[in-house]
């Protein structure tokens, strides 16, 4: 990973309060979607790719932190839908309310609280229009927003006659 295969990063000063705002949107649309869908965990997940894919086009900073939230929540979603699901099937088809099913859902539930600690974490640096770097996500949002393309690395330039 060198810097030259990178666009440069935005700098505070340089982005706007809209973007800013946009950016910390991504991180506190979960709550949102949280409030609407408990009972769907999915929901939030459906929720954060459409908000990525509305502000996706505005900038690389909201576009960074939009895909960051939305990949952040992959794994906390999965594990919410189980806890449903499981939970369901013990209240609708009588299946046992074991040890295992206890422990899921303390992982689950400190699963949740880290999320939501590190989505407060990046709604607020975004808000000052930093950049905030999640464990695994920040690098693979970094990645895949950041890098220049194929087409832009071998960019034509026009010449004048010669």
């Amino acid at each position: 990973m060198t810097v030259d295969n990178y666009q440069s990063i935005p700098q505070p000063d340089e982005i706007d309060i809209r973007e800013k705002e946009d950016a910390m949107g991504a991180y506190l649309m979960m709550f949102a979607a949280l409030g609407a869908g408990l009972p769907l965990p999915i929901l939030n997940l459906i929720a954060a790719i459409i908000y990525y894919y509305i502000n996706k086009g505005k900038s690389l900073f909201v576009r960074f932190h939009a895909l960051q939230s939305l990949l952040s929540q992959l794994p906390t979603s999965l594990l919410n839908a189980v806890a449903v699901f499981w939970g369901l099937r013990i209240i609708f088809l009588d299946y046992p309310f074991t040890d295992v099913f206890k422990g899921y859902l303390w992982l689950v539930g400190i699963a949740n609280l880290l999320y939501i600690i590190f989505s407060l974490i990046g709604a607020v640096k975004a808000r000052k229009g930093e950049m905030y770097y999640f464990i695994l996500f920040g690098r693979l949002s970094y990645q895949s927003v950041f890098k220049k393309k194929s087409f832009e690395q071998n960019r034509i330039v026009n010449q004048p006659p010669k």
